[in-house]
């Protein structure tokens, strides 16, 4: 089949999907391998009523490969794969892609159900392959017809091309295999092996089905080694060289699962223990500690500020999403799914109040702070803040917190000194509080537990002067305001003491030698005379190496 040309409304239509649908170029790996789910899926359902498409084709999987030496990236799957006639209809038009016509299809027929986890929805997704890449080639070998077939197109090019594959070295037993020639602007961001992993994990880390990538491992091997001999020319002639065995490391490529995490809410909570709960938990959320408690519940919605605390997952098909499949939009089914979240929260922390007898007050309103710091005490208990940290409830070691006090009483003062009328001064029982926070003047509590604190301890009594720590307490003080929801004062000066820590923090750790851009640029001003002027359009945001 020659090439074919497709209307101009396409090309600027894929024009607008490459340069403004997506925010982000990362997400072409999200959407493609969506639509291989997608296709595994659909083989998946269809062979319930018909066994013969498995055929020979292998496990339901994907795979990516990067290939650095040729600039590619390839993706493959062992799903439904397309004929000829479907890769005419489903890539050879915008917006046609087969999952909403096969969803279409499944709502008419009753009898097949609709449980299933198919994400395409808008058919658009395959053409943000054209976000990093100058060619697509897409290869595909359907389980309903006998040949195998390759669709070619150019990003800048309003007509594709569809040939059948001749090459064995090149067929499929069943699938679909996509490879993106990369532009050269992208190549040294997504050919990395390392990268393609860490955007599966994130992008993907739940899809249904293992998602393999192409890594480089490393593994010891034993070796042998002639062993130098001092009396060599005196050995006969015909005798055998010592040898020693000896380990060295050996680099290799193989396929690495990258989605290990299983979706854990698409079982029955009753089938599922605590100990794949936590594990689950720990994998998901980089944690080390097991989680103080969990709940597993169907539901949709979406947490407010206070409740920044828990973690979770919500797994949904219905979500109403933007074309680009990056921004939730707001709808009835959001504004209830929030209100279901926030009570089994609330059922959470019960549970734990009721089992270890705490009772718990949720203080969140600005006014709550002022009133607890007013009362102390209810019926001869004292209110503790569970925000401070190594908390402990129960008695208390009155001569330690003494002993805590008196220690810290130097550094208190010293802060309240380097602040000034920022917080309050030290109130002693009975004085007016309330008109201290009419005048504007907070509260810094701090933990003598915390490392920070206890490096201020130090420089308050052995280096009181010093403009590194003074730097210190103000972010302290500034983040602390940030931390409590409150805006700072000047977020400009906030962001500049923020540079000045992180320039401290780096100093030149990885190699920059002192003076190299100064005497550079010296000697480029006795040069010219003039400084060259960038106009904005030339900066280009993928040349910021802070932007990933």
């Amino acid at each position: 089949m020659g090439p074919v040309r497709s209307s101009s409304t396409k090309l600027r239509l894929l024009d607008l999907i490459v340069h403004s649908l997506y925010s982000h170029k990362e997400v072409f790996l999200r959407e493609l391998v969506s639509n291989a789910s997608d296709a595994l899926d659909k083989l998946r359902f269809l062979s319930v009523t018909e066994p013969a498409l498995f055929g020979d084709g292998g496990d339901l999987e994907i795979r990516i490969k990067p290939d650095p030496d040729n600039g590619t990236i390839t993706i493959t799957d062992t799903g439904i794969g397309m004929t000829k006639e479907e890769l005419i209809d489903c890539l050879g038009t915008i917006a046609q892609i087969g999952t909403s016509k096969f969803l279409k299809a499944l709502k008419e027929n009753k009898d097949l159900g609709a449980d299933n986890g198919l994400i395409g929805q808008f058919g658009v997704g395959f053409y943000s392959a054209f976000l990093v890449a100058e060619k697509v080639v897409v290869s595909t070998k359907s389980p309903k017809s006998d040949k195998q077939y390759v669709w070619e197109s150019v990003a800048d090019s309003s007509s594709y091309v569809i040939r059948e594959e001749t090459d064995p070295e090149n067929f499929l037993r069943r699938g679909t295999q996509i490879t993106l020639y990369l532009r050269e602007d992208d190549k040294y961001k997504f050919l990395e092996s390392t990268r393609i992993k860490n955007l599966v994990k994130n992008y993907s880390q739940f899809v249904g089905f293992p998602i393999y990538t192409w890594q480089e491992k490393s593994r010891t091997i034993e070796v042998e080694e002639e062993e130098p001999s001092k009396e060599e020319e005196e050995e006969k002639e015909g005798e055998p060289k010592k040898t020693k065995k000896t380990t060295k490391t050996e680099k290799y490529w193989d396929w690495e699962l990258a989605n290990e995490t299983k979706p854990l809410w698409m079982r029955n909570s009753k089938e599922v223990s605590k100990e794949e709960y936590n594990e689950f938990y720990k994998k998901a959320f980089n944690e080390f500690l097991d989680p103080l408690a969990h709940t597993h519940f169907t539901t949709e919605g979406e947490f407010p500020r206070y409740l920044s605390f828990v973690k979770g997952i919500v797994d949904s098909n219905d979500l109403p999403l933007n074309v680009s499949r990056e921004i939730l939009q707001e709808s009835r089914i959001v504004r209830i799914m929030r209100k279901r979240l926030i009570r089994k929260t609330f059922d959470m922390i019960q549970e734990i109040s009721e089992s270890e007898n705490k009772e718990v007050l949720y203080l969140v309103e600005p006014i709550d702070e002022v009133a607890i710091q007013n009362l102390q005490t209810y019926k001869e208990k004292k209110f503790v803040d569970i925000s401070k940290e190594d908390l402990e409830l129960g008695d208390e070691d009155e001569v330690k917190e003494r002993e805590a006090k008196q220690e810290f009483n130097l550094l208190c003062d010293w802060m309240k000194q380097q602040l000034g009328d920022k917080v309050a001064k030290a109130q002693a029982l009975g004085d007016t509080s309330s008109l201290e926070f009419m005048r504007g003047r907070r509260i810094l509590e701090i933990n003598p537990d915390h490392p920070i604190i206890k490096d201020l301890n130090a420089a308050c009594k052995n280096a009181p002067e010093s403009s590194e720590a003074t730097r210190v307490v103000d972010l302290l003080y500034d983040t602390a305001i940030i931390s409590s929801g409150f805006t700072p004062d000047s977020p400009a000066a906030l962001g500049n003491k923020i540079y000045e820590m992180m320039a401290m923090a780096v100093g030149g750790r990885w190699g920059r030698v002192e003076g190299e851009e100064s005497s550079s640029v010296g000697e480029g001003d006795e040069k010219d005379g003039e400084a060259e002027v960038v106009e904005p359009s030339e900066v280009r945001a993928e040349s910021d190496p802070w932007q990933d």
